[in-house]
């Protein structure tokens, strides 16, 4: 691997005398898609906002493409080409499902490509069709289903054109259809798939799950944290069989953690 794309370096979170990240290191190249699992409480949430600069480490560094972003305005982080959806979706309720898309349409990222031979809002209803959740554009966000609000929240993120794309739990709360789905179009959007023409590389991603089957088909590498620390890193056939890993779920060293 070159230059990584991102570079996590050393990076440790407290919160007051609870050591909540410990000395945290790890690289993601410009063309993969990571896995970032780990019990609940391990920690890997904390690490997603310390990257995307919601919250700043007691220590360590964050570079993306070599500069050091740690701390920077969250705005900067997304013009300069990282984008992240989240856990607890929270779109703007009461505005129509298009809406909620063309404000990240707005960003001065956006702007920079000279691209505008599109309208905004073209450009926002490109990234709902992506989705999946064209059809829905002049509905409120409010009246969407859970697998719906989960899809404008990756119209939203993917509309600013990242280059690195973190995602927390993007299965969370879905039944296997929907799960499904999701995967397809995260996989196709990596693959170069975008807003419903192709391109010669899609962005990288960082991908929180805790439905470790679904996550371990569409990722290359995964990293497994515990306690704060990382304890495993490697493709998802080592990670499922390694005992350290498996004991940290299942409290046993025997087994195996997903079939």
């Amino acid at each position: 691997m070159g230059t990584p794309l991102l570079r996590v370096e050393d990076v440790g979170k407290n919160f007051g005398g609870l050591s909540a990240l410990s000395n945290i290191t790890f690289d993601i190249g410009d063309d993969e898609m990571v896995g970032l699992i780990g019990p609940n409480g391990a920690g890997k949430s904390t690490l997603i906002r310390i990257i995307t600069s919601v919250l700043k480490p007691t220590y360590g560094t964050v570079k993306f493409k070599s500069r050091d972003i740690t701390g920077l305005p969250i705005s900067d982080i997304v013009n300069m080409g990282i984008a992240s959806t989240a856990q607890i979706v929270k779109p703007f309720r009461r505005l129509p499902v298009i809406s909620n898309a063309m404000v990240s349409c707005l960003c001065p990222r956006i702007r920079r490509t000279g691209d505008w031979v599109k309208s905004v809002e073209l450009r926002a209803r490109d990234a709902l069709e992506f989705c999946g959740i064209a059809d829905l554009a002049l509905e409120s966000a409010s009246v969407l289903s859970h697998g719906d609000l989960k899809r404008l929240e990756l119209a939203r993120a993917i509309a600013t054109e990242p280059e690195l794309l973190l995602l927390d739990e993007p299965f969370g709360g879905l039944n296997q259809a929907e799960t499904t789905l999701i995967a397809k179009s995260l996989r196709r959007l990596h693959k170069g798939g975008r807003f419903g023409r192709l391109h010669s590389e899609g962005p990288s991603m960082l991908i929180v799950e805790h439905k470790l089957a679904d996550l371990m088909k569409i990722v290359d590498r995964v990293i497994v944290i515990d306690l704060g620390r990382i304890i495993a890193v490697g493709t998802p056939e080592e990670i499922v069989r390694n005992r350290e890993v498996v004991k940290a779920y299942i409290g046993k060293e025997e087994g195996q953690l997903v079939s």
